[in-house]
């Protein structure tokens, strides 16, 4: 399927798998910082779910519109090249996006200068998610109750992750949590799992996601523990504002906010544990 402008051709498609690192790029070029790796693991997610705008065959935009389920979807990588934007273009790949998700809940998070223009389309304000930044930093002794996610059976991992994310995403799972450089961490008691964490490598250190707890303490066991594996590198944080003790924990750790998004959803609304979600996954996959 095509869309046209009255002067040049703008052709909107499935991104190919070798042409996904071209969202990841253009997301770097914005300061949005993407691990080193997300794009592959994204991709699992629904390989049916990125897109890329071609003007005269020159990729000029791109956008992510993956389906979680049967009801929900989240959009991401909005992004339309410097020279190009303020024509049209962005809002065709957008549309053709949304149109991908008809029928089910579709959530983003989305720039501030943005919003405004998101309500117009339809989506309401959540909650705000802040990104904190700083160096990694050992508080304390590393918990004894602490193992590597790896070890534990996927299944148990995948549970626990949809209480908090309210939804299965297994293939995406697998691979974000085996993705070489990929360091991930659970707070299990034998036969829990209290919460788990883990921590991918992006151009300037280290970003979080997810980081999922029952409680502060948990929480706080689990990200001393990953800032220990990382000690003096640059971390990422992504906390949900109405999460006090996750505002709290970036606080403890000397992290500074540096931006935020806008969670929203279009019709309807998700009803996220946020007391338990301490670092979101990613901005662009939620």
């Amino acid at each position: 399927m095509t869309e046209s402008t009255s002067k040049d051709h703008f052709e909107i498609r499935l991104a190919k798998e070798d042409e996904i690192q071209f969202l990841c790029d253009l997301a770097a070029g914005e300061g949005w910082n993407p691990g080193l790796r997300d794009i592959e693991c994204f991709y699992q997610a629904d390989k049916t779910g990125f897109f890329i705008g071609l003007l005269n065959d020159e990729p000029i935009a791109c956008i992510s519109a993956v389906k979680y389920g049967a009801d929900y979807g989240f959009v991401g990588f909005y992004i339309v090249r410097e020279p190009w934007r303020g024509k049209g273009f962005g809002l065709a790949i957008w549309d053709y996006a949304l149109n991908s998700l008809s029928g089910r809940i579709v959530g983003l998070d989305g720039v501030v200068d943005q919003q405004d223009n998101y309500i117009k389309s339809g989506f309401k304000l959540s909650h705000r998610n802040i990104r904190f930044e700083g160096t990694a930093r050992i508080q304390e002794k590393k918990a004894p109750n602490l193992v590597d996610v790896k070890t534990l059976p996927f299944e148990q991992i995948m549970a626990f992750d949809a209480g908090c994310f309210f939804l299965e995403r297994e293939n995406f799972l697998k691979t974000w949590l085996g993705e070489e450089g990929h360091l991930g961490l659970a707070a299990f008691d034998g036969h829990e799992i209290k919460g788990y964490g883990l921590i991918r490598p992006y151009c300037d250190g280290y970003k979080t996601g997810p980081l999922f707890a029952d409680t502060p303490v948990d929480a706080n066991d689990i990200f001393n523990a990953l800032c220990a594996e990382v000690e003096g590198s640059n971390i990422i944080l992504d906390v949900p504002e109405n999460n006090v003790n996750g505002l709290l924990l970036a606080e403890r750790y000397g992290l500074v906010q540096s931006f935020e998004t806008a969670r929203m959803y279009k019709e309807g609304d998700v009803d996220l544990p946020l007391d338990r979600i301490y670092g979101i996954t990613s901005f662009e996959l939620g």
